[in-house]
């Protein structure tokens, strides 16, 4: 299973999650965290886009969740940070539905281009890649028409282009690196997870994520061989990542630019 951090920005005045109730000063930045009891041992942190919660065991003193705060401090103020510069960098990438529109696929900038011309052509998923002879400029043509295709229209036959042209491409790079394995997948299946990139059951059955198509191919083949290794070890032991290793040496650099790369808002 593998789960969908960024250059740090300059620290926002503060920080504060949706359900604070307790606030604190790190490295000179107010934070407001949630606080969430229980019948644990340790304290724990998460960073999210919230914001910072707190697990703490029922009982403990808030004086000792303040001294476990300020231990943490920096690291803290550096997860929120890359936090915050991660969400900025999602709505930076946000697609604005229209003609002209630009959006990642396999790693390079596709234009989007209504075009009434193709609108004989029947069904939704009328679309057609064309890339420019001279610039090498690649453009999403699509049959609707400028100026009265709302953005959900346009939104709904890119992702119908995207998802049909997903299926062939990652049933290609199954098919490449299944051998290199010795093992065999089954069926395949498409995901729109939020925070999963893919995933694999013991019947060989790979679940995969349709939006990886808008990152450069080393990355959706470094979410192949991870699933398809999976079908010979189902755990993240040792093991494991010797399976990924062997095919894919360069995995762990991989691994973090997956992490870091921002996927456009939808």
């Amino acid at each position: 299973m593998l789960d969908p951090g960024v250059h740090a920005a300059p620290a926002p005045v503060g920080y504060r999650h949706p359900r604070a109730a307790h606030e604190t000063l790190l490295e000179g930045q107010p934070v407001a965290y949630a606080l969430r009891r229980s019948q644990r041992r340790s304290i724990g942190f998460s960073i999210s886009a919230e914001g910072l919660a707190v697990s703490a065991p029922t009982g403990l003193a808030l004086a000792d969740i303040e001294q476990a705060l300020q231990r943490k401090a920096g690291w803290i103020v550096r997860k929120l940070q890359e936090t915050g510069a991660r969400q900025q960098r999602l709505e930076a990438a946000r697609i604005d539905w229209r003609d002209g529109a630009v959006l990642p696929f396999r790693g390079e900038p596709l234009t989007l281009v209504l075009a009434p011309s193709l609108m004989p052509l029947p069904s939704l998923t009328c679309s057609v890649l064309h890339r420019d002879a001279l610039s090498g400029a690649a453009s999403l043509q699509m049959a609707l028409a400028p100026g009265s295709a709302a953005p959900e229209q346009i939104q709904k036959a890119v992702q119908a282009w995207l998802m049909q042209q997903a299926r062939q491409i990652f049933t290609e790079r199954l098919n490449h690196f299944a051998p290199q394995l010795g093992v065999q997948w089954r069926q395949l299946g498409l995901s729109s997870a939020a925070t999963r990139w893919g995933s694999a059951k013991a019947d060989g059955t790979i679940r995969l994520n349709w939006r990886l198509l808008h990152f450069r191919p080393e990355l959706l083949d470094y979410v192949v061989v991870h699933e398809l290794s999976h079908l010979r070890v189902m755990d993240h032991s040792a093991r494991f990542w010797a399976v990924v290793q062997a095919i894919l040496p360069e995995h762990a650099a991989l691994r973090r630019q997956l992490r870091q790369d921002a996927i456009p808002r939808w």
